[in-house]
């Protein structure tokens, strides 16, 4: 059966939540104030849940909440309180990777959907049937697992087990994401939610009998970064996606802002529409796809281990920054008198050119009028991140439409 399938996009904040509906998801995955993977990531609080699901219902779209930590026993009360509060908030799933968790939430809220998470390693079919048998509706698949594993285990599932499998985004290089190095060198547990990702530091190597003379690991002149993997992206391989019977296509970056994320989830929608309406369609944009995705912030691109086991090329080994096409500088949130309000994120200027970036595709270059504080006093820049403006545009945006500038250095 062909599927049609679901684009899954993150949200660390009720404003991201709303840009990511507006640009295109189906559905949105968030976490609350305690018991997901994200704990650095801004996340919502009860009433920005509720409002944020409102939003989405409104719009048509779902609401995942991630409870995926691996519990200790000192959480579980807590767990057990969180799942009531959402009982009554009726997000339209839970992502859980604990089995102790799992059951807890089939307790509490029974009719609220569980999903169950990447971190409980689900690499093979057998897996997949376990959680169906407990009441699992969908389960997400190991970044590890092949493009012709994942055939093979929709062969072996029930017709209405989902399949929600990561196709872009950061790539941890732990197995399915339960790593150790945070908690061994900081002490900051990625199983409850606090990594530090010391994945993308730098290392060096040190003999035992010679402490604190380091020895670097060269690649190049500047040293290397071992842990350092690519990110992923499979924007060119959405046919191959759908024919293995994926039902919802996940996009990585909870921490990530509502530029990235409108991004990435205007280029796959459109991706992802063209090729159901025609096949030619997608090929034909291709190269549209391909510069879209490139503009927001990434380090190089991998197809993981879709294709095949990953190697050499797959890590980055002199850097652990990020490409960046683009700055981020605010969301518009009103039009009132021919002035956009926006909270400030980056800096910019009167007489400057930016861009108005659209759900519908479209970048529109404007240049910047006037600047306006709260107190409707002009000023020639806005150098304050977070602050409240009011902004005169050559071209008029949209409520929801992204305020970005392109950066000379990245022509």
């Amino acid at each position: 059966m062909s599927r049609h399938p679901e684009l899954l996009i993150p949200a660390s904040s009720l404003e991201v939540l709303k840009t990511a509906v507006i640009f295109g998801a189906d559905a949105v995955y968030i976490g609350g104030e305690a018991f997901g993977l994200r704990a650095k990531a801004k996340n919502f609080s009860t009433e920005e849940m509720r409002k944020g699901i409102q939003f989405a219902h409104e719009h048509g779209v779902k609401v995942y909440v991630t409870a995926n930590i691996l519990a200790h026993n000192d959480d579980l009360a807590g767990v057990r309180e969180y799942f009531e509060e959402l009982k009554e908030i009726k997000p339209d799933a839970l992502i859980i990777a604990d089995p102790g968790v799992f059951e807890i939430a089939k307790e509490i809220c029974p009719e609220i959907e569980r999903h169950i998470s990447t971190q409980a390693n689900n690499t093979n079919y057998a897996t997949y049937n376990f959680w169906y048998k407990q009441g699992a509706s969908r389960v997400v698949s190991a970044r590890e697992l092949s493009m012709e594993e994942l055939k093979e285990l929709r062969a072996n599932i029930p017709e209405d087990l989902e399949i929600e499998t990561f196709i872009h985004g950061a790539m941890c290089i732990s197995y399915s994401g339960r790593c150790l190095l945070s908690n061994y060198f900081t002490g900051r547990d990625a199983n409850r939610g606090a990594c530090t990702h010391p994945c993308r530091w730098k290392y060096a190597v040190v003999e035992e009998k010679r402490p604190g003379e380091y020895l670097p690991v060269y690649e190049n002149e500047r040293g290397t970064y071992i842990f350092n993997s690519k990110d992923l992206c499979m924007i060119e391989h959405i046919p191959e996606l759908i024919d293995a019977g994926i039902d919802s296509l996940k996009i990585e970056g909870r921490m990530k802002t509502a530029l990235y994320v409108a991004t990435v989830a205007r280029t796959y929608r459109k991706a992802i529409d063209d090729y159901k309406k025609d096949p030619k369609l997608y090929e034909q944009n291709m190269p549209w796809y391909k510069e879209q995705i490139s503009n927001c912030t990434y380090r190089q691109f991998t197809t993981g281990f879709f294709f095949g086991k990953p190697d050499e090329t797959t890590q980055i080994y002199d850097s652990n920054t990020y490409n960046k096409e683009y700055t981020y500088l605010g969301i518009v949130g009103e039009i009132k008198d021919g002035l956009c309000r926006i909270e400030q994120r980056n800096k910019f200027s009167v007489g400057e050119t930016i861009e108005i970036m659209k759900p519908d595709g479209r970048n529109i270059e404007a240049e910047v009028l006037r600047i306006l504080n709260e107190e409707g006093k002009e000023q020639e820049s806005a150098p304050h991140s977070k602050q409240l403006l009011y902004v005169e545009l050559s071209e008029i945006p949209d409520v929801y439409d992204i305020l970005r500038r392109k950066e000379e250095e990245s022509k």
